[in-house]
């Protein structure tokens, strides 16, 4: 067995989902591997984990989304993470995509259309598509892009809708909620990371706008 093998196979114990879903994201990593030749998507050196540092990582912060969601909108999606897997899990929940490089913008495009899943691309900043392209949705994401005080203020016109706030952290989640209350209003909760055991994932409960 392969590294990329067995790292498959330690994301499988950790995803519970449908051949159809697995069948979706075999062609996403395919793509993934194919564009990363030529375009910097993910970390080289997290490319042969990439089932358990990014799929399984994202997979697990549909368990913390609203039963209900049928709108979702992920920041700086970059290679897809974690929008485009919430787009393989819940092909029901319209997800958009927000990403402002144009050729991660393209990778997206494409990867939706190979793996089948209506995910709508706005290849621009966040600032531009949060209440204005976008004005509700019932969860925000974003990973790896900022801050969580910037990712707030970015997500504020969707929060302020309703949106559930759920942003992957590393050890510094606690800190970065703490820097957060000091400029905005929330109810947030931490949530331990399945696939890092020093991470959290940061629940913005409810918005109550700014301090």
């Amino acid at each position: 067995m392969t590294p990329r093998e067995a790292d498959r196979a330690a994301a499988e114990r950790l995803m519970n989902v449908s051949r159809e879903t697995w069948a979706r994201l075999d062609a996403y990593v395919a793509l993934l591997d194919k564009w990363q030749a030529t375009t910097n998507l993910v970390a080289p050196s997290t490319l042969e984990a990439v089932w358990t540092r990014h799929v399984a990582d994202s997979a697990q912060i549909m368990t913390l989304a609203p039963a209900h969601a049928t709108v979702w909108v992920d920041f700086g999606s970059g290679a897809g993470f974690p929008g485009l897997v919430v787009a393989a899990l819940r092909p029901d929940i319209r997800v958009h995509l927000v990403e402002s490089n144009g050729k991660k913008a393209a990778f997206l495009r494409e990867a939706a259309r190979a793996m089948g899943v209506e995910a709508l691309v706005h290849g621009a900043r966040a600032e531009a598509i949060a209440g204005s392209a976008v004005t509700s949705a019932d969860v925000v994401s974003a990973r790896a892009l900022a801050p969580l005080a910037d990712l707030v203020r970015l997500a504020a016109p969707l929060l302020k809708t309703g949106a559930v706030g759920l942003f992957p952290k590393g050890r510094e989640a606690e800190a970065e909620l703490t820097v957060t209350a000091k400029s905005w209003n929330v109810e947030a909760s931490l949530h331990p990371s399945l696939t890092e055991p020093d991470a959290r994932i940061v629940r913005i409960d409810r918005f109550l706008g700014p301090r």
